[in-house]
């Protein structure tokens, strides 16, 4: 894992060189999407599979996510990336990975993503117990026991239900996917 978050890293870092020799001529708009679709895409790959992973590996994700929004706003290495972050209206890394990993879920409680993925989500409403409990009204997936939480945590059926389970019920309850993420996001930021 160490190896492609590095990789991922130090690829980052090259984009952001190349269009900073470029960015003089782009207006802003097309400066963020050059930036969404070469740099931030890269990111955003496989995002979910970092869960808790970050904890332990030395990243510069963060890193690359300042260094983004600095180019776009022409400010110097000592500026604070905060307030130009919540501008571009883009998420820091742990919330990015929060927020993949939970439209991850919401595509597997709705069927569109792969079947494998479908089997390993289980409702609390699934739980098969003769007493009709509140759990079985609500939107909550049932969290499986793990042996070790260093590896177990992280894998997806633990991490996708226990970051759903976080969520407020009104994200949960989103009818569609673009809702989904609209209000994750805003949830999150």
């Amino acid at each position: 894992m160490r190896a492609n978050v590095t990789s991922t890293d130090r690829a980052c870092f090259a984009i952001l060189r190349q269009i900073n020799s470029v960015c003089h001529f782009l207006t802003r708009p097309a400066l963020i999407t050059l930036l969404r679709a070469l740099v931030i895409s890269k990111l955003d790959y496989c995002n979910s599979v970092l869960v808790g992973a970050l904890a332990v590996l030395p990243s510069r994700r963060q890193s690359v996510l300042k260094a983004a929004a600095r180019l776009v706003f022409s400010t110097n290495r000592s500026a604070h990336t905060i307030p130009l972050l919540q501008e571009l209206h883009w998420l820091r890394d742990p919330e990015r990975i929060h927020f993949w990993l939970c439209v991850l879920t919401y595509c597997c409680l709705n069927g569109i993503a792969p079947q494998y993925l479908n089997e390993c989500i289980l409702s609390a409403s699934s739980r098969s117990s003769g007493r009709q409990l509140r759990s079985t009204e609500s939107i909550s997936l049932l969290v499986p026991s793990t042996c070790r939480t260093t590896i177990g945590d992280r894998a997806f059926p633990v991490a996708a239900a226990r970051a759903w389970n976080s969520l407020p019920q009104r994200v949960r309850a989103a009818s569609s996917i673009v809702l989904f993420r609209r209000e994750l996001k805003t949830c999150l930021f």
